[in-house]
């Protein structure tokens, strides 16, 4: 048990949480579940500020990426009718009603438009990872690194970081370009997920480090 005296980040900093990794080469973009459910304001899961400026963030990150010769993959949610394809998780979690097929809600939000030249990935469950050919497909392509962006950060983004690290892929958080529907559970998961198991990188360093990527670009060719 931590001494009571002791604050958070003595106590991690003393059992050595919060240590910096060493990134690779040839990254991959991810948007993690950008769906309208989360911009409608009628929507149940609404998530207001937080999550436009995660996708106004994230869609810089990806025109960087574009420009870079970056992979990016979005990822969705979607269930058919009566979700038994989503199992426990449905049936736990009536709202994710809101990504039934057909739902105006499950669509991907307004401004984001998949390229002919990204890849979209169906899920079912929070990982993007689980049930999914994400970490066969970036191992094929030779990824090392994974770049994370998406909604919630409490939800589907720390459940693909746990998995994208799990799956030995570099993880990489960017702050300004994942969203949640209140600051508590965002930076909450943020400090955990950057003390266990990803690094957690400010939007610019996160530009930065697609743009350094031209190693990468010119091995896809």
């Amino acid at each position: 048990m931590s001494n009571p005296a002791e604050g958070l980040d003595a106590n991690y900093a003393r059992a050595g949480y919060h240590a910096a990794q060493s990134w690779g080469k040839r990254p991959a973009l991810i948007l993690i579940d950008f769906a309208q459910a989360y911009f409608e304001p009628t929507s149940p899961l609404f998530g207001g500020e937080g999550c436009r400026t995660a996708l106004q963030s994230a869609l810089r990150l990806r025109e960087i990426a574009h420009e870079s010769g970056v992979p990016v993959v979005l990822t969705e949610v979607l269930y058919r009718k009566g979700g038994e394809d989503g199992g426990v998780f449905f049936r736990k979690t009536p709202v994710l009603s809101c990504f039934v097929k057909g739902a105006p809600t499950q669509a991907f939000a307004d401004s984001l438009v998949p390229r002919d030249d990204e890849t979209v990935v169906t899920k079912q469950y929070p990982s993007a990872f689980f049930g999914t050919s994400l970490a066969a497909m970036l191992t094929a392509m030779g990824a090392d690194t994974v770049v994370l962006t998406g909604v919630t950060t409490s939800g589907c983004v720390r459940a693909t970081c746990v998995d994208a690290m799990s799956h030995g892929f570099v993880t990489l958080v960017a702050r300004e370009a994942v969203g949640d529907r209140d600051p508590r559970p965002h930076e909450a998961n943020l400090y955990d997920m950057n003390a266990k198991y990803a690094d957690v990188i400010a939007e610019e360093r996160a530009a930065e480090f697609l743009r350094s990527a031209a190693q990468w670009r010119s091995e896809r060719r």
